[in-house]
C-alpha cells in the first residue's frame, strides 16, 4: 500500500481566471489531498463567492475595493474572511498555513504577490510567466536564498521539468519548447494585417483565457516562455530553441550532453500540469482522457516563421540583453495585447510598438525592484502615447 500523502495547504492567486477554475478542479477531484486556504480575485466578484462558498477558505481576496461590500454580504453566513484591495492581496501571502501558493493570475499584477509569497517562504506554483519574464533574476535569488521551490505550471516548462525528474545530476545541453502555431500557423504578412481579435482569439488546441490567446496566436506567448525556462533552468540563450508541432501532443524535450533526448507527452489538457505542480513530488491518479497513439499516426514538426511572427525575434532579442529589457518587452506586450482587443490597434502593428518600446525606454543592466516598477510604468506610457498617436493620425 502506498503511504497516505498529508494534504497541502494552498492558496490561490487568481482563482477565477483559466487557470485558478482549472486547478479548483484538481482539488475538487482530490479533497484528501489538497485544502484551499486562500482564494484571490480581482474583479469576478460573483465566481469567487460561488468557490468560496464550495470550498470554505479561511479567507478571500477581491482586488477590486469597490466589489469588498458585496463579497462580505454574500458569504457573512460563511466562517471566511473578506479582504479588498492590492495590498490585502500581498499580505494575505503571509498566511501562516498556505504551504503553496499557486499564481494563476495574469501579467506584471503577478510580480510584487509572488515576491511576498517567496518571502515569506511559501513554495511558488507558477503560472504567472510574467514574473519571471520581469524580473527573473529577482525572482530566481530570492527563492534560492529563502529555500522556496518554484514548480512549473505552463505545459511546456512542466514537461521539460518532469523530463529532468532523476537528471539533476545531469547537465542540460539544450531544450525544446514546441508551439502549435497557433490559429495563423503558415499564413503570411498580408493575411495577418486584416486579422480580426475574433479570428486571433480561437486556438486550435488549448483553451486559454484572452490575453494568453492573443499571446499565442502572435507566437508572444512562446517568446514570453523562452524568458521563462532562462531562469526556472538557469540556461543561456543559445541553449533554448523552440520548433512547431500543431498536434500539442509532446509538450517539450530536453536534450542531454551524450546527445540522449527525453519528451514529455500528453493531450493537451492544463489539468495535468497543475496537478503536477501541485501535488509535486506525487503523481496522483486521474481520470483525464488518455492518449492514444493510433488516433495520432502523425506526429509533425516545423520552424517557427520569425520573419512573421517578429515577437518570438523580440523576445530572443530581449533576453539576450537581459536587464530590464524583458520588463520592458512584457509591458509593451501588454498594452499592445489590450489595445489590439479594443480594436485600436492591428495584429501585426503590435510587433511594431513593442520594438519601438525596446528601443525608446531606458535599459538598465542591472535593475533592482523599484527600477523593475519604474520600467513597467514607463513602458506602458511610452506605449500608450505611442498607440493614441498613431490611432489620432489613422
Amino acid at each position: 500500500m502506498s503511504k497516505p500523502i498529508a494534504k497541502k495547504h494552498i492558496t490561490i492567486l487568481g482563482s477565477t481566471g483559466s487557470i485558478g477554475t482549472q486547478a479548483l478542479d484538481v482539488v475538487r477531484a482530490n479533497p484528501d489531498n489538497f485544502e484551499i486556504d486562500c482564494l484571490i480575485a480581482q474583479s469576478n466578484a460573483d465566481l469567487l463567492i460561488q468557490q468560496a462558498a464550495e470550498f470554505l477558505p479561511g479567507s478571500v481576496v477581491i482586488g477590486d475595493e469597490s466589489k469588498y461590500d458585496k463579497v462580505v454580504s454574500a458569504l457573512s453566513s460563511f466562517p471566511i474572511k473578506v479582504y479588498s484591495g492590492a495590498d490585502s492581496i500581498v499580505q494575505i501571502m503571509e498566511q501562516e498555513s498556505t504551504e503553496i501558493v499557486l499564481t494563476a493570475c495574469v501579467g506584471y499584477a503577478g510580480l510584487k504577490p509572488t515576491l511576498a509569497a517567496i518571502k515569506a517562504g511559501k513554495h511558488i506554483a507558477l503560472a504567472n510567466k510574467e514574473t519571471l519574464v520581469v524580473a527573473g533574476e529577482l525572482v530566481t535569488k530570492l527563492a534560492e536564498n529563502s529555500g522556496v521551490n518554484i514548480y512549473p505550471v505552463d505545459s511546456e516548462h512542466s514537461a521539460i521539468f518532469q523530463c529532468l525528474a532523476g537528471e539533476w545530476q545531469n547537465p542540460i545541453e539544450k531544450i525544446y519548447l514546441t508551439a502549435s502555431g497557433g490559429p495563423f500557423r503558415g499564413k503570411d504578412a498580408a493575411f495577418l494585417a486584416n486579422v480580426t481579435k475574433e479570428q486571433a482569439l480561437k486556438h486550435p488546441n488549448w483553451e486559454m483565457g484572452a490575453k494568453i490567446t492573443i499571446d499565442s496566436a502572435s507566437l508572444m506567448n512562446k517568446g514570453l516562455e523562452v524568458i521563462e525556462a532562462k531562469w526556472l533552468f538557469q540556461l543561456r540563450f543559445d541553449q533554448i530553441d523552440v520548433i512547431v508541432h500543431p498536434q500539442s501532443i509532446i509538450h517539450s524535450i530536453v536534450q542531454f550532453r551524450d546527445g540522449s533526448m527525453k519528451a514529455q507527452m500528453g493531450l493537451p489538457d492544463m489539468k495535468l500540469p497543475i496537478q503536477y505542480a501541485l501535488a509535486y513530488p506525487n503523481r496522483l491518479p486521474s481520470d483525464y482522457p488518455r492518449f492514444n497513439f493510433l488516433n495520432y499516426p502523425s506526429l509533425t514538426f516545423e520552424q517557427p516563421d520569425y520573419k512573421t511572427f517578429r515577437n518570438l525575434n523580440l523576445a530572443f532579442e530581449a533576453m539576450k540583453q537581459g536587464g530590464n529589457m524583458p520588463c520592458i518587452l512584457n509591458a509593451a506586450n501588454e498594452i499592445a495585447v489590450a489595445g489590439f482587443l479594443k480594436d485600436e490597434i492591428g495584429f501585426l502593428a503590435m510587433s511594431d510598438l513593442i520594438e519601438n518600446c525596446m528601443q525608446k525606454v531606458t535599459y538598465i543592466e542591472k535593475p533592482n525592484y523599484e527600477q523593475y516598477v519604474a520600467t513597467d510604468a514607463e513602458t506602458r506610457r511610452v506605449a500608450t502615447e505611442m498607440m493614441m498617436k498613431n490611432k489620432v493620425l489613422k
